[in-house]
């Protein structure tokens, strides 16, 4: 998530209340999570064990609960609770709008696009030219929809991701100051729930064709021309490349790759990443020959134990 304009170092301590340590004039473009950030954002650590990770990633702006050695060419943020105060930057530049109306003045609708009844487009949406979104499809803040886009009723895009923080008293949610992004050409099914950014974007990209009832986590790409049947849940953070199969019931956890032309069959649970052009199958998944090979030998196990008994 990119600020409205460059701040200085100083700035933002002073917007969440903190020390810093670098130049004061060093210039703070943006936020976001690890995964995503680059020269000029911020990056917030709250745990030892991913100290480093923050302070060797591509951030040049650490938010951080303890002073550390600052890495040349970047600065620090030092915060008793770095979650809490990226929430509040989230909440400063990126703050919650309530809709006046079911389509956004700032809604820009391409030509030849149509809007059924009963579906709301939020603030500062872009959709482009000959799309149909149908009755009672959502469309948060920001959303990017591109040219000869179909969304079926009932979908939501952008909602909350499901990020949070273990407190004594309850959970706390990270704010999500991302959007959604669907390329060319994107069909969603109906009554799908796509998870916007929590900083940057989650992406569906060209030509990709994604049945009903499925659920894709906050800041997932997902790649080309892929297809994903019915009751699949994706979670966020994932990596889905060109031209992938997943067929009905697939879960998938965070963090993975799944490679370019891989197949994934029905009701199978992805734990790690997968290799391009491979079929899996399963929970967890394997290679499809090497279950089904596993399944045939359970199925056999009885007379194997009743003939090793003769």
């Amino acid at each position: 998530m990119k600020f409205d304009r460059i701040y200085k170092l100083e700035e933002i301590a002073n917007i969440i209340g903190t020390e810093f340590v670098g130049d004061s004039n060093f210039e703070v473009h943006g936020m976001n999570e690890i995964h995503v950030v680059e020269t000029g954002d911020i990056v917030f650590v709250d745990h030892p064990k991913y100290y480093n990770k923050a302070l060797e990633s591509a951030a040049t702006i650490v938010l951080i609960n303890k002073k550390v050695a600052c890495p040349e060419g970047k600065a620090l943020l030092i915060s008793d609770d770095p979650f809490r105060d990226f929430n509040k930057l989230t909440n400063k530049f990126n703050p919650f709008i309530a809709s006046s109306s079911a389509v956004a003045e700032s809604a820009v609708i391409g030509e030849g696009s149509v809007i059924q009844p009963g579906a709301v487009i939020g603030e500062n949406v872009k959709i482009g030219k000959n799309c149909i979104i149908h009755p009672n499809v959502t469309i948060y803040k920001n959303a990017v929809i591109g040219n000869n886009v179909i969304i079926h009723a009932n979908t939501v895009l952008g909602g909350d991701a499901f990020y949070y923080k273990r407190r004594p008293e309850g959970y706390d949610r990270l704010l999500s100051g991302g959007n959604v992004v669907l390329e060319d050409n994107v069909e969603i099914g109906s009554s799908c729930t796509i998870d916007r950014g929590v900083s940057g974007s989650t992406t569906i990209k060209f030509g990709t064709k994604i049945d009903n009832s499925v659920q894709i986590g906050h800041d997932t790409v997902i790649g080309k021309h892929c297809l994903i049947a019915s009751q699949t849940g994706i979670a966020g953070a994932n990596v889905i490349e060109d031209e992938v199969t997943m067929w009905g019931q697939v879960g998938i956890t965070s963090g993975v790759t799944i490679a370019k032309k891989t197949v994934i069959l029905a009701q199978s649970g992805i734990t790690k990443s997968t290799v391009a052009g491979t079929s899996y199958f399963g929970s967890p998944a394997v290679e499809v020959r090497k279950g089904y090979r596993e399944l045939a030998a359970l199925r056999d196990l009885p007379n194997f134990i009743k003939n090793a008994k003769k």
